[in-house]
């Protein structure tokens, strides 16, 4: 089996929320939109998507806001324009930003701007490191939390600094925050309240939330409009947007009700690692609702073992594993959603005894 057919033949999931397969994802859209009277948006306009683009900017404490079908477009967008505005093509992004890591060089090859990197790849960036650049800046990126290092962010004093100093030297600050909502949690503040003081920001609509794909790019109505005709110009003016935003929109509210019980399930997770030495947690305290976990067995080895307990006990461990920085170690990631939120304590125990026990043999 395929690694997507082994994971489905699992009656356990560890990491994230619940997948719901198409028939019943489908069968509860079609049953909201009949509650609500949904109608087609056309080229973005229409009353649901305009409405949810409204009430996302209101909650972050934003003038405007913009669906937009990818993440990665949405980012290269923001940082496009605000370098054409700031008179600079530099952005300092962390070596591990998702836009180094997973987007193909597109910044480089459709000549959006250049990357500078900034800190230290298993550290957030400090404000030292960046008033440690001698160049002039179009813009700064932060991405809040830091999903390659564990979900880590900054410390409140910290984030509240950088984004002090950017102001002062007028660097576009622009928030990654793929998994805001969490850090909403973690942080024990209003997102609005965590988002204050950046001049973008990029939402997704899938990964905590749980919808079916699509981003928001919030930020004043001059500087979205702009990144709604670049939209257009890369081929991200879809024809109707309702199935995405019906996905995130009839679930949003729920999901960032849960996010504090989720952090608190992360919290529980943390000290009940420590009877599983083995298994050891990134960042040493949680920062938001994820966190990797390093292994003492390389990547091949790690996958094997995740799929040997999938086929044999039906139990989804993690997704994807990756190498470490040393020999015969690795890392994965979990995402503490539905899945952990809702399985009973001694069950998650039990499956944490059992993965100890295979990485020990």
């Amino acid at each position: 089996m395929t690694d997507a057919e082994l994971r489905l033949s699992c009656q356990t999931h560890l990491p994230g929320h619940r997948q719901p397969s198409p028939a019943q994802l489908f069968t509860a859209m079609a049953t909201w939109c009949e509650a609500n009277g949904v109608a087609h948006d056309t080229y973005g306009s229409g009353t649901l998507i305009q409405e949810f683009e409204q009430k996302i900017a209101k909650l972050l404490g934003f003038e405007a806001a913009l669906f937009c079908i990818t993440g990665t477009m949405t980012q290269a967008t923001a940082l496009r324009i605000a370098c054409e505005e700031r008179g600079s093509k530099l952005v300092a992004l962390h070596p591990t930003s998702h836009i180094l890591r997973h987007e193909r060089g597109n910044h480089q090859l459709f000549d959006h701007f250049h990357a500078l990197q900034i800190g230290d790849q298993n550290r957030p960036w400090t404000l030292e490191e960046l008033q440690g650049i001698p160049d002039k800046l179009g813009a700064a990126t932060l991405e809040l939390p830091m999903r390659e290092i564990g979900g880590q962010c900054p410390a409140w004093d910290d984030l509240a600094a950088i984004k002090a100093h950017c102001r002062q030297q007028a660097i576009h600050l622009h928030l990654d925050g793929a998994r805001l909502w969490e850090t909403a949690a973690a942080y024990g503040r209003p997102a609005g309240e965590i988002t204050a003081g950046f001049d973008t920001v990029y939402v997704s609509l899938y990964k905590g939330i749980g919808g079916m794909g699509g981003a928001m790019l919030l930020g004043d109505a001059p500087f979205v409009a702009k990144a709604q005709e670049w939209y257009r110009r890369q081929g991200g003016n879809v024809y109707q947007r309702t199935p995405y935003v019906v996905a995130a929109a009839m679930q949003f509210d729920a999901r960032l009700a849960a996010m504090p019980d989720y952090f608190r399930r992360t919290q529980w997770l943390y000290e009940t690692l420590r009877d599983y030495p083995l298994l050891t947690p990134n960042p040493a305290r949680p920062h938001a609702s994820m966190l990797h976990l390093h292994l003492p067995v390389g990547r091949d080895r790690a996958l094997d073992i995740r799929n040997r307990i999938a086929e044999q006990h039906g139990v989804w461990l993690f997704n994807g594993a990756s190498h470490g920085a040393l020999q015969d170690r690795s890392s994965v990631e979990l995402y503490v959603g539905d899945n952990l939120l809702n399985m009973p304590d001694d069950r998650v125990r039990e499956i944490l005894s059992l993965w100890s026990a295979a990485l020990a043999n």
